[in-house]
């Protein structure tokens, strides 16, 4: 393969791996909109002590939970400045999918398909979502993509699993108390959208939400390392 031909070749490969990322980033975050709606009750692991035997958790908390995978991956791979603005762009995309769900629960539905009062009724609560999302959004996603590069600046490039876990844990912690309490307690009294729900529950959801999404953070670090890894082996020019 000519010289020439071989760095377009890797150029291509690096587009790739870095649209592929924003990709899965955008996707991601907009699904855990739209599906959060939805409130799961999973029973408690025995390690769980304490919180009863069932946990309280958002439906989108493993769709969220990939966007920390591709800002950990994106941060790591392209610095922090290309990383944050990533999340910028995903920022905006939550007010597209929000004109676009209304747009069409405003839109004069047919007797064909789903019954319009439904639609409206499962999509509607999206609002609170998105607005909880939003405040949550900027402030742990940004939390995430600065303690990451903090993390890897004072470790000189090494431990990648020290700061996956460690910008994933405490971002998420900052952005579970933020999306809960907008989403489930104050978009829904002040704003009149969504669903209120009693402080108990409240609670059990941060708690739930905390615990699940710190199990997740432990399993995905290996999938950081392998995206990681194969991007780079893919995009490295040989000497």
């Amino acid at each position: 393969m000519a010289t020439s031909d071989l760095a377009n070749h890797f150029d291509r490969n690096h587009l790739i791996a870095q649209m592929g990322l924003l990709a899965l980033f955008i996707t991601s975050l907009v699904v855990a909109q739209l599906i959060a709606v939805k409130i799961l009750e999973l029973p408690a692991p025995d390690w769980m002590i304490g919180i009863g035997e069932e946990i309280l958790v958002p439906a989108g908390v493993l769709a969220y939970a990939l966007t920390f995978v591709a800002s950990d991956c994106y941060t790591e791979l392209y610095g922090r400045r290309s990383a944050q603005i990533m999340v910028n762009i995903g920022f905006l995309m939550n007010f597209v999918m929000l004109a676009l769900v209304w747009l069409a629960i405003g839109a004069p539905g047919s007797g064909v398909g789903v019954d319009p009062d439904e639609f409206e009724a499962v999509l509607a609560p999206s609002t609170n979502i998105v607005l909880a999302s939003l405040a949550a959004f900027l402030v742990s996603q940004n939390w995430d993509v600065i303690v990451f590069d903090r993390l890897r600046k004072r470790t000189a490039g090494r431990h990648l699993w020290l700061r996956n876990i460690g910008s994933t844990l405490t971002s998420q912690l900052i952005d579970t108390v933020i999306f809960i309490i907008i989403a489930f307690a104050l978009a829904p009294s002040i704003l009149g959208v969504g669903v209120a729900l009693p402080q108990t529950e409240i609670i059990a959801l941060i708690i739930g939400h905390y615990l699940i999404k710190l199990g997740i953070a432990i399993l995905e670090t290996p999938l950081v390392y392998g995206i990681v890894h194969l991007v780079r082996t893919k995009t490295a020019t040989p000497v």
